[in-house]
């Protein structure tokens, strides 16, 4: 058995202030880190993955490219590269372009999410136990499947995919 993730728990302006298992963080809405990144390839499309239907939070939903919580003590730079070798088998000399960073609330499941972007054309070695499937998909593809059907995306994406179309 595994041992539980231990994530820092921090305050409104993103201070640490205490460190904590994943579960009793989630289950007590306690602030917390991630990080997502949006794949682009060469065409402009993005590419998305299905949740595994084993995840904690919102199991078979549409999700950014990669994602994830930060461990304790790391830096959002540093999770950003990790997830994107441990959930898509991405491994990239580029620096990830940082776009933006959004408060934690409600729709990020109270975490404080830094938003990043690169390039790649893939293909990509999925995580069995984090990602359902994946798939490529137009600006115009998303914008109009979240209007049809928000439903199908964890709401976190929604947030950031709106933001993202702002700047």
């Amino acid at each position: 058995m595994t041992e539980e993730e231990i994530f820092d728990v921090v305050d409104d302006h993103d201070e640490v202030i205490d460190q904590e298992k994943r579960s009793v963080v989630h289950k007590n809405h306690l602030k917390h880190r991630a990080i997502h990144v949006f794949v682009f390839n060469a065409e402009g499309k993005i590419f998305l993955q299905k949740r595994s239907l084993t995840k904690d939070c919102f199991p078979g939903k549409w999700d950014s490219s990669t994602s994830g919580h930060l461990d304790s003590g790391e830096s959002y730079d540093a999770c950003s590269v990790r997830e994107l070798k441990e959930e898509l088998g991405l491994e990239t000399n580029e620096q990830l372009e940082k776009r933006f960073k959004v408060d934690a609330c409600e729709e990020t499941g109270w975490e404080f999410v830094w938003l990043y972007q690169c390039q790649s054309e893939g293909p990509f070695e999925l995580q069995a136990s984090e990602i359902e499937m994946g798939d490529w998909f137009t600006k115009e593809e998303v914008r109009d499947w979240i209007r049809k059907s928000p439903e199908d995306f964890a709401p976190s994406f929604i947030l950031l995919w709106d933001k993202s179309q702002d700047n």
